[in-house]
């Protein structure tokens, strides 16, 4: 604990340094007013990372009368405490994505208030609770507007009013003049669950590893567990922690993925630049980047590997899943049966517009990356299906589409990543993406009143010099 100093100095320091550099800037959005409300400049939907560090880029620029709603309970934001189950954060330590370069909001400044230079010294990774102890920290001390509880359900257009009504489950619709959707790696589409699971397994005999699962209940049972990304080792070895007998997982490659694609892009700049390619390079980018299924971890792996009942199946894709006649469940590979209690599915997630409920009233109009014609030897279906987003990841229409219904709207989610790569809910491209947002999004407020602006400035006649000449006493 040497050096440590503790919370309450760290946050007065934090406030110095807010002093110091002049981070709340003078609140410039004209008020607009419509049927006796006020509309939110900014409506924020996801109160997790992004979403915060949304909330605070945009006070940063003057854009004060903002709101972010999550559909969690206060603490309970974002994946940390729900399905994320690895033990530690899989992104290096150093990196300092939600701060806007102010030190002390930073995680590490955080973390050596509490544990001094040598604690920080001594961290391999972050450990994942303690990732979202610094982000309950930050939402506390930067005093964010989120309120909690609040599931959006529907986005109703008002394009005539340059306005969208923002319905929720269970409370009063909110207007705002802009809605950024900060809704992370789930938020632009769905996880993906194979029909052979869906449509032939009763749905208490199989979860995706995106679902709440109590493993503790699983205690001396035997699960099996499809895909070999890093998620499914995470859940073999926390469901083998909670005392699960056995857990297997299983993959359709021969061979483990070895190569993780994002370390490269942290180390050459790739991930800052991403969105300066032109379309058929960033196509073939993503092409290659989604061939990659992302690895686990070494030192997950091994955890896993470690247990007495983990067990790695290769080259074994599931050909046949049925009940068992027992209760449980029978799954048939090339290698033959292996019957468990439950399985679980680890088999990513489908970006598309379409498959958001919120989204209904306006998907058909967002142009995708299928509809753009491109020097491509082979088109991937997966990226195909990812909205085409502008420089500041806001929606634009297909061609011959009227767009005005989606102006306001931004995908700050796992959605842009073919059009602005690692970005929106990935650590490692936040503190490149972020000032994107925040500028796209005031550049619009702007824009969009632009002629009163304007009029107001070229009939600006407040006086600042108050002297005259010749001086009082001259004249005297």
């Amino acid at each position: 604990m040497s050096g440590a100093t503790g919370l309450p100095a760290l946050e007065a320091r934090l406030a110095r340094e807010f002093e110091l550099i002049g981070f709340d800037r003078p609140a410039w959005v004209r008020p607009r007013i419509a049927w006796g409300e006020t509309a939110l400049d900014v409506a924020v939907i996801g109160g997790g990372q992004s979403g915060l560090a949304a909330a605070l880029g945009l006070r940063r620029e003057g854009v004060v009368n903002t709101a972010v709603f999550d559909e969690n309970e206060h603490g309970m934001e974002g994946p940390w405490e729900t399905y994320a189950r690895m033990v530690t954060l899989r992104t290096p330590k150093h990196l300092n994505p939600i701060d806007f370069g102010v030190p002390s909001l930073t995680f590490r400044a955080w973390w050596e208030a509490q544990h001094g230079a040598d604690g920080w010294a001594s961290l391999d990774k972050i450990a994942r609770g303690d990732w979202m102890a610094y982000l309950r920290w930050y939402r506390r001390v930067l005093g964010l507007p989120v309120e909690n509880g609040a599931r959006l359900t529907r986005i109703e257009p008002l394009p005539g009013e340059g306005l969208h009504r923002l319905h929720f489950a269970g409370r009063a619709p909110v207007l705002a003049r802009k809605v950024v959707l900060a809704t992370g790696i789930q938020g632009g589409g769905e996880w993906h669950t194979p029909a052979i699971v869906r449509d032939n397994l009763p749905r208490h005999l199989w979860a995706h590893t995106s679902h709440p699962i109590d493993y503790a209940a699983l205690h001396g049972k035997r699960i099996g567990i499809l895909g070999g990304g890093a998620s499914a080792f995470d859940n073999a070895n926390h469901a083998l922690s909670q005392g699960v007998a056995g857990a297997e997982v299983f993959m359709r490659r021969k061979a483990l993925p070895r190569v993780n694609p994002i370390r490269f892009m942290e180390r050459v700049g790739f991930t800052a630049r991403y969105p300066a390619l032109d379309d058929a390079t960033k196509y073939a980018a993503m092409d290659a980047f989604l061939g990659h299924n992302q690895p686990p971890t070494n030192d997950t792996f091994q955890r896993a590997a470690a247990w007495p009942g983990f067990a790695l199946h290769l080259g074994a894709p599931w050909l046949d899943v049925a009940e068992h006649a027992g209760g449980g469940v029978r799954v048939t590979t090339p290698q033959g049966h292996h019957d468990f209690d439950f399985v679980v599915v680890s088999t990513g997630l489908v970006s598309d517009p379409a498959l958001r409920p919120e989204l209904g009233e306006v998907a058909d109009r967002i142009a995708r990356w299928g509809d753009r014609v491109l020097p491509v030897s082979r088109r991937n279906a997966l990226i195909d299906a990812h909205p085409y987003l502008g420089p500041a990841f806001e929606f634009l229409p297909r061609e011959g589409v009227d767009g005005a219904p989606l102006h306001g709207l931004f995908a700050f989610n796992y959605s842009a990543l073919v059009s602005l790569g690692l970005s929106a809910s990935a650590l490692s491209g936040l503190q490149n993406a972020l000032p994107k947002l925040v500028r796209g999004v005031a550049d619009q407020l702007f824009l969009d009143d632009k002629d009163e602006l304007v009029a107001d400035f070229l009939a600006y006649d407040e006086h600042e010099f108050l002297g005259q000449w010749p001086l009082a006493e001259q004249v005297a």
